[in-house]
C-alpha cells in the first residue's frame, strides 16, 4: 500500500512560494535530501499544531477560547499526528523489507 505525498509536496511548494522563496532559490537536490526535508518540515508542521492545540485547550479550560476552537485545533493536531505516525509505519516497514533482501 503505497502512501499518496504529492498532496503535501504540494502544500509545502505553495508555503514556500508564500514565503517568498520559489524553485529559483531553492539549488537542485537528490531525491534523499528532498524526502529529509519533507520529513523534517512535517515533523516541524505537527510540532507546531501540536503545541496550537496545548494552547487552545488551556485557554479553553480558562474559558478563554470558544469550545468549537479547541475541538478544531485538536482535531487538527489528531489528524497531523496521524499522519507522521503512518509514514513512520512505512519507514518501518521498507527498511524491515530492504533487510529481508538477499544480498
Amino acid at each position: 500500500m503505497a502512501i499518496d505525498l504529492s498532496g503535501l509536496q504540494a502544500y509545502q511548494a505553495a508555503s514556500r512560494a508564500a514565503q517568498g522563496g520559489g524553485a529559483a532559490s531553492n539549488p537542485v537536490q537528490s531525491p534523499g535530501d528532498m524526502f529529509g526535508n519533507m520529513v523534517s518540515d512535517a515533523i516541524t508542521d505537527t510540532t507546531a499544531t501540536l503545541a496550537h492545540a496545548e494552547q487552545m485547550t488551556a485557554a479553553g479550560a480558562t474559558g478563554d477560547a470558544a469550545l468549537v476552537d479547541v475541538v478544531t485545533a485538536v482535531s487538527a493536531a489528531e489528524i497531523s499526528l496521524e499522519t507522521v505516525i503512518a509514514v513512520r509505519d512505512e519507514v518501518v516497514r521498507a527498511y524491515q523489507e530492504i533487510l529481508r533482501m538477499p544480498i
